[in-house]
């Protein structure tokens, strides 16, 4: 089973491993999260030893957003570590896909983690009520204005 490491802006790496926890307790021992502060010097010696305290297992990184300290520090701390994988945009959704599929290989653990980022983003405008009209239409001052 694959370890995730959540790395993220302070605070919000702590608190999707808060939601991690909440929706998947008995997984909460294979989720840590790193949070980097942002004045905080070297933060992928944060990283490197978050992910060195798993030497025995893989570890896929969530980062927040690409090219943002908390993936760069990542790629700085996991580089020539090939049991490692970093995918960065981390929302709800991936981490959701993510743990439910903790006992896949490592690569096709982060294939799963995208596509549940990537499927979980979507409008969510509320639809009209069925069998009823919409709002009656009203009166347009831009469509309907005097031109002279």
């Amino acid at each position: 089973m694959s370890f995730l490491l959540i790395v993220a802006h302070a605070p919000l790496a702590s608190a999707l491993r808060a939601v991690a926890a909440h929706a998947f307790p008995e997984l909460a021992q294979h989720v840590a999260a790193v949070d980097i502060a942002p004045d905080q010097p070297e933060p992928e010696l944060a990283v490197r030893r978050a992910v060195e305290a798993r030497p025995d297992e893989d570890v896929l990184l969530l980062t927040d957003a690409f090219g943002a300290t908390p993936c760069t520090a990542s790629q700085r701390a996991t580089a020539g570590m090939p049991r490692t994988r970093i995918v960065a945009g981390v929302n709800v959704p991936m981490l959701w896909r993510t743990l439910s599929n903790l006992a896949l290989p490592l690569d096709e653990l982060a294939q799963r983690a995208l596509a549940g980022a990537v499927q979980g983003v979507m409008q969510a405008n509320p639809t009209p009520r069925q069998n009823q009209s919409g709002p009656k239409p009203g009166h347009d001052h831009l469509a309907s204005h005097d031109q002279q």
